[in-house]
C-alpha cells in the first residue's frame, strides 16, 4: 500500500512539475543530469547537479564555505585520474557519464530489496504487482477516487515490465528491471517510451500529438493571464522542428525524434560548457583553484555528485 502511496506522490509531484517553463522534461538524456532547464541566464542549477550530482548539490547548499572547498578539492582529487593536479576534458566527461550511471545502479538497488520478497536475485511480474498494487487488487481500485487511473497504471507497468523482460520468461534480472525502471536507457525499450509520451499528452485519444496538447503538457494559462515567452517560443518549436512532415500534428516517429536525442552527447557537452565557464586562464583543462574561484557556480552543476555522490574513504571510481 505504502509503494502505491508512492506513485500517487510521484504523480502530483509530475503535475508541479508542469507549471513550471521546464521545455525539455520530457527529453531523456539518457540518466539526466538534472531536473533543471540549462539556462545559465537565470539559474546555474543545472550545473550545479552536473558537476555535484543531484543528492550532493543539496549537501553543498547546507555547508558553511570551509566545508564546501574541503569537500570540493576532496571531488577534484577523485576526478584527476593522472595526478597531473589539473581537471582535462576527457576526466571531467568520464566523471559526469560515470555519475550517470551511479545513480541508475543506486536507484536500482533502492527499489530492488522492496520487490525481490523470496531474495532469489530475481523480480517476478507477481511479485512486483502485488507489492505495488496488492492491497487494492481484490477489490478491483473500487475503494480508490480515481479507479481508472490505477488501472490505467498497473496496464502500464505491466506492458513495460513484458518489454523489459528479454526472454519472456516473467522474471526480471537485474538487467531486466534495470530496463523496467530507466527504459530511456535501452534501446529495446524506446518504443516504450515514445509509446508512453503520446499515451501522457494525446488527450483526445487519437494517437498523435496535436499543437494544444504539447503545449498544455507543459503549460495551463491562469485567469487573464497573458502567454509567457518561453510558451511562445515552444509554439514555434512545434511548428518549425518537431512537426518535420508539417501535418499539424506529432506521430510517433517525431516523438521519437524529441525525446531521444540520443545522438547527443550530453555529458561530453557539460564538461565542455563547465571548463568554458571556470577556466580562467583558458588553457583548456581546470585546476582546483580555478574551480574554487567559481565555487557559487559549481555548487549548481553535475560534477561534484551525481545522483547521490558521498566523498568518503569508500567512494570507488
Amino acid at each position: 500500500m505504502m509503494l502505491l502511496k508512492s506513485l500517487v506522490s510521484l504523480c502530483v509531484l509530475a503535475a508541479a512539475a508542469f507549471a513550471v517553463p521546464a521545455q525539455e522534461k520530457r527529453i531523456h538524456h539518457q540518466a539526466d543530469l538534472s531536473d533543471h532547464a540549462h539556462d545559465d541566464a537565470h539559474s546555474f542549477q543545472y550545473d550545479h547537479e552536473a558537476f555535484l550530482g543531484k543528492e550532493e548539490a543539496k549537501t553543498f547548499d547546507q555547508l558553511t564555505p570551509e566545508e564546501s572547498k574541503d569537500r570540493l578539492a576532496k571531488i577534484v582529487d577523485r576526478i584527476d585520474t593522472d595526478k597531473d593536479g589539473y581537471v582535462s576534458h576527457a576526466e571531467l566527461h568520464y566523471w559526469i557519464k560515470h555519475r550517470q550511471r551511479r545513480y541508475i545502479e543506486e536507484n536500482v538497488n533502492k527499489h530492488w530489496s522492496d520487490y525481490d520478497k523470496n531474495q532469489d536475485g530475481k523480480i517476478g511480474w507477481e511479485e512486483y504487482k502485488n507489492t505495488t498494487y496488492g492491497y487494492y487488487l481484490d477489490e478491483e481500485f473500487d475503494d480508490i477516487e480515481d479507479k481508472a487511473t490505477y488501472k490505467s497504471m498497473l496496464t502500464r507497468d505491466e506492458r513495460r515490465f513484458k518489454t523489459a523482460d528479454k526472454d519472456r520468461d516473467g522474471i526480471a534480472t537485474r538487467e531486466e528491471f534495470t530496463a523496467f525502471l530507466h527504459p530511456e536507457e535501452f534501446d529495446y525499450m524506446k518504443d516504450v517510451v515514445v509509446q508512453e509520451t503520446v499515451e501522457d499528452i494525446d488527450k483526445n485519444g487519437d494517437g498523435k500529438i496535436n499543437l494544444d496538447e504539447y503545449i498544455g503538457d507543459m503549460y495551463t494559462p491562469e485567469s487573464g493571464e497573458s502567454e509567457p515567452d518561453w510558451v511562445q517560443t515552444e509554439r514555434k518549436h512545434f511548428s518549425e522542428f518537431r512537426d518535420t512532415n508539417k501535418d499539424g500534428y506529432l506521430d510517433a516517429a517525431e516523438v521519437a525524434h524529441w525525446v531521444l536525442p540520443g545522438e547527443v552527447d550530453h555529458a561530453d557537452n557539460e564538461a565542455k560548457h563547465l571548463i568554458h565557464e571556470t577556466d580562467t586562464d583558458k588553457d583548456g583543462r581546470l585546476t582546483l583553484s580555478e574551480l574554487l574561484d567559481k565555487m557559487d557556480y559549481i555548487k549548481i552543476s553535475t560534477i561534484t555528485d551525481y545522483g547521490g555522490m558521498r566523498v568518503d574513504d569508500h567512494d570507488e571510481l
